[in-house]
C-alpha cells in the first residue's frame, strides 16, 4: 500500500494524516445539517469536533513523549518522528481524553447531551470512514494473515517503521471492513430521522454505538492482536471489551426507561415543580 501519500525531497507526507484531516473536514461538513436535525447551533458541534480533535491529538502525542522521555533526551530529533506513530493504545487514551474534553464543553455551555450525541453519531462515523481507509494505506491497525484475492501486501519501510507493519505478508484488509461498516453506520444514522414515526433524544445515538460496538468486535477477529491488550486468556482483546461496553451503552439509550421529553417522572404530580 501508500504509506507516504507525497514526497518532497526529505519532507514525507503521510497518507493516514491527509486522510484524517479528510475526515475531520468532512465531519464538519456534515455537522451543519445533523445539527438543524437535532435543533442545535451548528458552531457548537464545529467547537465540539474541533476540541475532541485537538484534544486527542495533544494528549495522545504527550502520552507517547512521556513514554519515551528517556530516549528523546538522547535522540532530540526523534520528537519529529513521534508525529507519524500509530497504536491502538494511544488512539484509545486519545479517545478518552477527548471525551472528558467534550464534556466540560458541554457542561459549560449547557448543552443536551442526547441532542448532542445524535447529531454527532453520523459525523464521527464518516470521519472514521477517511480514518481507516488512511489506516488502510499506512498499515496501521493491520490485519492477520490472509489467503483472499482482496488481501493487501506492504512493501514500504515506512509502513514497518510507523506502524510495526510486517512486510511482503498477505493480510486481511481489517481497516477497509471497518470502514465499509462505519459507512452504513453513517447511513442509518442519517436516515433515522426519516425512518422513525416517533424518536427521542438518544435513539440516533444509541444505534450508533450499537452499530460500532458490533464493527469493532467483528473486525478485530481479522487485525493481528500485537500491542492491542490481549484479555481472558486471548480469547479477546482490549477493542473488543471496549466494542462490549459500546453495545451496552447503547442499549441503555435505546431503553424503554428513559421518557420522553415532557413527560412527568411515573407517580409524580401533574402540577410539580421544582424550585
Amino acid at each position: 500500500m501508500h504509506p507516504v501519500l507525497f514526497q518532497f525531497g526529505a519532507i514525507a507526507i503521510p497518507s493516514y494524516g491527509v486522510l484524517a484531516a479528510i475526515g475531520v473536514l468532512a465531519a464538519l461538513g456534515l455537522s451543519h445539517r445533523t445539527a438543524r436535525v437535532s435543533a442545535l447551533d451548528p458552531r457548537h458541534l464545529w467547537n465540539i469536533l474541533v476540541l475532541g480533535v485537538f484534544a486527542a491529538l495533544v494528549i495522545s502525542r504527550l502520552t507517547l513523549i512521556v513514554i519515551n522521555l528517556s530516549n528523546l533526551r538522547a535522540h532530540p530529533r526523534w520528537l519529529l518522528a513521534l508525529a507519524l506513530v500509530h497504536h491502538p493504545l494511544l488512539a484509545a487514551i486519545g479517545m478518552g481524553g477527548a471525551a472528558l474534553a467534550v464534556a466540560i464543553y458541554l457542561a459549560w455551555a449547557q448543552l443536551p447531551m442526547l441532542a448532542v450525541a445524535d447529531a454527532l453519531a453520523a459525523p464521527l462515523a464518516v470521519g472514521i470512514v477517511f480514518e481507516q481507509v488512511g489506516a488502510l494505506l499506512a498499515g496501521s491497525g493491520y490485519g492477520i494473515d490472509a489467503s483472499i484475492p482482496w488481501a493487501v501486501t506492504y512493501s514500504s519501510t515506512y509502513a514497518a517503521r510507523w506502524s510495526g507493519t510486517p512486510l511482503g505478508v498477505a493480510l486481511h484488509p481489517a481497516q477497509a471492513y471497518a470502514a465499509l461498516g462505519s459507512l452504513l453506520i453513517a447511513g442509518v444514522a442519517l436516515l433515522c430521522p426519516r425512518l422513525l414515526s416517533r424518536r427521542r433524544p438518544g435513539d440516533i445515538a444509541g444505534l450508533a454505538l450499537i452499530g460500532a460496538g458490533i464493527v469493532v468486535f467483528l473486525t478485530e477477529n481479522f487485525r493481528d492482536w500485537e500491542g492491542r491488550g490481549v484479555v481472558f486468556h486471548g480469547r479477546a482483546d482490549a477493542p473488543q471489551v471496549g466494542a462490549v461496553l459500546l453495545v451496552l451503552l447503547g442499549g441503555i439509550l435505546l431503553a424503554d426507561l428513559k421518557l420522553p421529553q415532557g413527560d412527568n417522572p411515573p407517580n409524580a404530580p401533574s402540577g410539580a415543580s421544582h424550585g
